[in-house]
């Protein structure tokens, strides 16, 4: 961070290096994981980048702005994957809008109201999902991960249901701040199992959006100048290292080029699944660059 950069100055919109790729992979005939990147202002919503067809409209916006980026991966080998993540992405996101000016204004941005409305609106998408279910018997069971990233600078917060990943690279150091939920996690975490015991189970999720069960968690992540955010679908994560995440993270020059070199990475690696990529950062303008 350069000494134009006060610690707590939030970034201008030129300042935050945001992109986001998906690609179907080698093996599977269609592309179930869907993500959003944009920003809920005072009007509406400001769709940076999707994977949807159309962007979902929002009836209110949010002041002062809220950033937002996810990732949903709908569940292979269920009924209509693709569709349980293109309406969770779509739905969470008009959730949101309804919900957080309210939130912010009673309790500011730290304030426990503030996760519950995020795990409400998880639990919300998955209603929908289920009601979906009860009235389209062939969408019944149809389910998906959620990974949201929610950015009020400068903090932000994490909703997760499901396996897709979110990662930090701060100061050189890769973290998962994310918990797959998969049965062979909760045996790791019950003490019962060690990583990698069980590889069939790894892919057996235990929380899902839609699934038997929903159990959002929402977690609390301080941002930063510099700070790198990486949310993906397991298709990346199947086969490219934590390592190999790091060191790619590490030498970026831009959201774009370390997105999509991580996706190739995970084709090179095989394309077993279809992988998606987020990768966000706030990044000082210099003190001779154009303010745009």
């Amino acid at each position: 961070m350069s000494e134009d950069s006060p610690p707590h100055r939030r970034p201008d919109p030129d300042e935050v290096d945001v992109f986001g790729v998906t690609h179907r992979g080698w093996i599977r005939e269609e592309n179930q994981d869907h993500f959003l990147v944009g920003t809920l202002t005072d009007r509406d919503l400001e769709v940076s980048g999707t994977s949807l067809p159309e962007p979902p409209h929002v009836d209110r916006g949010v002041d002062p702005p809220v950033f937002l980026a996810m990732v949903a991966d709908g569940v292979g080998g269920g009924p209509r994957g693709e569709e349980a993540s293109r309406l969770t992405v779509a739905g969470v996101t008009r959730y949101l809008s309804e919900s957080l000016q309210a939130v912010r204004s009673t309790e500011g941005e730290n304030g426990g109201a503030f996760a519950r409305t995020l795990s409400e609106a998880a639990i919300r998408c998955a209603r929908d999902l289920w009601e979906r279910g009860e009235t389209d018997h062939t969408a019944r069971g149809m389910a998906t991960t959620l990974s949201l990233w929610v950015g009020i600078w400068p903090r932000a917060y994490l909703l997760q249901v499901g396996d897709s990943r979110y990662y930090v690279l701060r100061d050189g150091a890769l973290s998962q701040v994310s918990r797959d939920q998969t049965l062979a996690q909760d045996l790791v975490d019950q003490g019962v199992a060690t990583a990698n015991e069980n590889p069939r189970l790894a892919n057996t999720l235990s929380s899902a959006i839609g699934g038997t069960e929903t159990r959002p968690v929402v977690t609390p992540v301080d941002d930063g100048w510099g700070v790198v955010h990486l949310l993906c679908s397991d298709g990346l994560t199947k086969h490219v290292s934590d390592a190999r995440i790091r060191e790619m993270l590490g030498s970026m020059t831009s959201a774009r080029q370390v997105a999509e070199e991580l996706v190739q990475a995970a084709l090179d690696g095989g394309g077993s699944d279809n992988v998606t990529v987020v990768v966000a950062r706030a990044r000082c303008r210099t003190r001779d660059s154009p303010s745009g």
